[in-house]
């Protein structure tokens, strides 16, 4: 399995071209920048226009996928997924029954087909063809070899890379609902998500404005800015991230120092990293100096579950929540 700290360093050197294009060419594996927005587009089209609001009455559908257009003849059965957000979806929009087999890594929910199908360091065109699949998710091509792969088999595939804002990340959930028979399902979802985040929003308190967070990628202090996806689902919130001064390069993943980190002294520490490294509010408290900062002393270490919050997929709402949570327990505290 690709480290966690070359799984971040890989997104921090395609992060340009993601954000520049949703084109074949890009390629992510960690979310990347977003700019705030509550709307969805237009980005699917069956054998007569049709809207991301409006079931195609009947397949065939093209897709206007980021890898390009995409057309399924018939209503896709056997559904292989190498992507844990793409996986998410699937059973989300109600097409869980149709998909026979997922990665090693799309353990949510509990009943997909779990494999031993890999992304990394590349997906295999043999092993996913070992399936007969009907109709194939990705959100990793690295080497741009994988679709064209399926492709020659006849086999279509959709790439899903990271989505660059909350728009896109909807517009992908359409696209899954569209191309599996679930369009109708796939709007629904899209608009509870939205109800959802709205209701967590507004009920955070103005003065959330004077907290300051911290959100840990890595227990060696990679962390996250307010330009990528899950730093804008955090700017509704108030909240000042300390790492927005921290990158100078745009590429939204600073690596901060443990000596930045204490001297801002953040009210939230925000771990992301409690499944993949084992941080927990008590190492935290454990590292040298650490146990002076405000959000240790007032216990406002936030374990964050590493799978929902390195995915854009439905439970994005759980994420925030889990945040505002934190951010009402400050007030509480501070009351």
């Amino acid at each position: 399995m690709i480290s966690r700290i070359a799984f971040i360093i890989a997104a921090v050197g395609l992060l340009a071209a993601s954000c520049a294009s949703t084109s074949s060419e890009s390629q992510e594996t960690t979310p990347s920048t977003l700019a705030t927005t509550t709307s969805t587009s237009s980005t699917t089209t069956s054998s007569t226009t049709t809207s991301t609001t409006e079931a195609p009455s009947s397949f065939p559908v093209t897709i206007e996928a980021p890898n390009g257009p995409v057309t399924i003849e018939e209503r896709p059965e056997r559904i292989v997924s190498i992507s844990p957000t793409s996986t998410e979806v699937l059973f989300a929009v109600g097409a869980g029954d149709q998909v026979v087999a997922v990665d090693s890594l799309s353990t949510y929910p509990e009943d997909a087909p779990v494999t031993d199908l890999a992304a990394f360091p590349a997906p295999s065109v043999e092993a996913i063809a070992s399936f007969d699949p009907d109709l194939v998710f990705l959100s990793f091509d690295p080497n741009q070899d994988v679709i064209p792969g399926l492709a020659a088999l006849g086999v279509p595939a959709i790439l899903h890379p990271t989505a660059v804002d909350l728009a896109d990340a909807y517009s992908q959930w359409e696209q899954v609902g569209a191309a599996t028979g679930h369009l109708a399902e796939a709007a629904q979802l899209v608009a509870d998500t939205q109800a959802d985040l709205d209701a967590l929003y507004e009920t955070v308190p103005a003065e959330a404005v004077d907290l300051t967070y911290y959100y840990e990628l890595t227990p060696d202090f990679f962390s996250l800015t307010s330009s990528t996806f899950v730093g804008e689902l955090l700017v509704p919130t108030g909240m000042t991230n300390i790492a927005d001064t921290e990158d100078p390069d745009g590429f939204g993943f600073p690596q901060l120092t443990a000596e930045f980190i204490v001297g801002s002294d953040p009210d939230l520490v925000l771990l992301a990293d409690t499944k993949c490294c084992a941080q927990t509010s008590e190492t935290v408290a454990e590292r040298p100096g650490w146990d002076s900062m405000t959000a240790v002393i007032q216990d406002q270490v936030v374990e964050l579950d590493d799978d929902i919050a390195s995915r854009w997929g439905p439970r994005i709402a759980v994420l925030v929540e889990d945040v505002v949570a934190a951010i009402l327990s400050v007030e509480l505290a501070d009351a």
